[in-house]
């Protein structure tokens, strides 16, 4: 998204086969869209502009051409709101695939009534493990706390995940070793902060609501971890756990940016309902999916004391947000939804951090579906004009050539807030 390069993750084992294994599932094969058209469209945004854009997709006819969109444009309410029933569209996300997801959901139902959504795993763990590592770190301070991350969420030491979460605190702030495992993956960072390992789900459209295909497990080349971290915690009970949430209530992500907050509230809560001689202190500010906006409300957290923070949710503001105010402060960030391949190559002495894994994956998953599970030998991708959209049309457009000998036929940047978008999608669909 939720979104740059040098993650070197590959496709291993079961997953890709598990993919193609899929294929055929949904409608018919490669090379015949027809009308001169690619077999495969790749549209990457946010369902705010996505609503008008596909109005425009629709009205064109664009016959049985498969679409394929990545997390950026999982949204229940898309189809209601373009008027179609996007039967031909085919998505991927990152998952709830960690080895407590389902102790996660129930306690998201518990709370909330209702299942959790897109991003909302990862949500939990972030805040999850700045809780832990500013526990075994015994202050709040950022740096500290950047030197506990991996020791508690890498193995090894005490398993630790939502069902024994607060004894997991308690150990943490009695220097005990901890090893957090997630909801949305096993939580094990590699040494430029991501996720070493990943759950895709592939999804499609019925009865205009976003369904689960299946969910795949994929992995880098340090599926176990590794990175700087301390050899030891100092710890200490009786004290505040400070912790910031930084994401968007409004704006273009607001549909989804109110569950992940609902998500990111939860650990918190554990604690401060439990007989714990600790507390958390939790704020949240709207980055309003807008990167001014987003620099701001990151300075209100960091102007009131908040060392570590979970935020913010796209790349687009991830990046501003951590160059401008993390990094320079010394605040640990730890972003449940930004994917983009640039929050790798930061140069951020190493406080940034995420549960979401790299685009680098998403963009070689995303073309392992238009290949095999789609049957495409040609598509185009039509890309919303940032760094998240960019980047992952490029890497998808590198692994779809390299990997499956497909055809690239266009990338097309489009801007957000068009009237219009039907110039671009003919740009986009234009064989060159």
């Amino acid at each position: 998204m939720a979104r740059n390069i040098q993650r070197r993750d590959v496709l291993k084992g079961a997953g890709a086969a598990g993919i193609a294994g899929l294929a055929g599932c949904i409608g018919g094969g490669g090379g015949g869209s027809g009308g001169g058209k690619p077999d495969v469209m790749v549209v990457i945004g946010y369902p705010e502009d996505g609503i008008q854009l596909f109005r425009d997709y629709y009205s064109a006819d664009p016959g049985e051409q498969k679409i394929l969109v990545p997390d950026g444009l999982r949204d229940d309410k898309l189809p209601e709101q373009v008027g179609s029933d996007m039967k031909a569209l085919t998505g991927t996300a990152p998952a709830a695939g960690g080895p407590n997801k389902e102790t996660f959901n129930q306690l998201f139902k518990d709370e909330y009534g209702e299942a959790p959504g897109v991003f909302n795993s990862q949500c939990y763990d972030s805040v999850a493990i700045l809780i832990l590592a500013n526990a075994a770190a015994g202050k709040n301070d950022g740096t500290a706390i950047r030197d506990q991350m991996r020791r508690i969420a890498n193995p090894g030491g005490m398993e630790v995940g939502p069902q024994n979460f607060v004894e997991g605190v308690e150990a943490a702030a009695k220097g005990e070793d901890i090893n957090y495992q997630g909801a949305s993956s096993a939580t094990n960072f590699n040494d430029k902060g991501d996720p070493a390992s990943a759950a895709y789900s592939i999804w499609n459209i019925k009865n205009q609501d976003t369904n689960d295909v299946d969910v795949q497990q994929f992995e880098g080349d340090n599926p176990d971890g590794s990175g700087p971290h301390a050899d030891s915690a100092s710890g200490g009970m009786g004290r505040t756990i400070k912790v910031g949430v930084l994401l968007p209530e409004t704006g273009a992500l607001a549909s989804v940016g109110q569950l992940m907050i609902k998500a990111a509230k939860i650990p918190a809560k554990q604690v401060n309902d439990s007989d714990l001689d600790l507390e958390v202190d939790q704020q949240v500010e709207d980055t309003q999916t807008n990167p001014s906006a987003g620099v701001n409300a990151a300075n209100s957290l960091v102007n009131a004391g908040y060392p570590a923070v979970c935020g913010s949710a796209s790349s687009g503001v991830n990046v501003p947000v951590s160059k401008q105010v993390f990094i320079p402060n010394k605040v640990v960030g730890c972003s449940p939804s930004s994917t983009a391949l640039s929050v790798t190559n930061l140069e951020d002495d190493d406080y940034i951090f995420r549960t979401a894994p790299s685009d680098l994956l998403q963009g070689a998953v995303m073309a392992q579906v238009a290949s095999k599970r789609l049957e495409g030998k040609t598509a185009a991708t039509l890309y919303v004009n940032n760094d998240y959209g960019q980047q992952l049309s490029n890497q998808f457009a590198k692994v779809f050539k390299d990997k499956h000998g497909g055809e690239v036929w266009n990338q097309v940047a489009y801007n957000q807030g068009e009237s219009s978008y039907t110039s671009v999608i003919e740009e986009a669909q234009s064989k060159p």
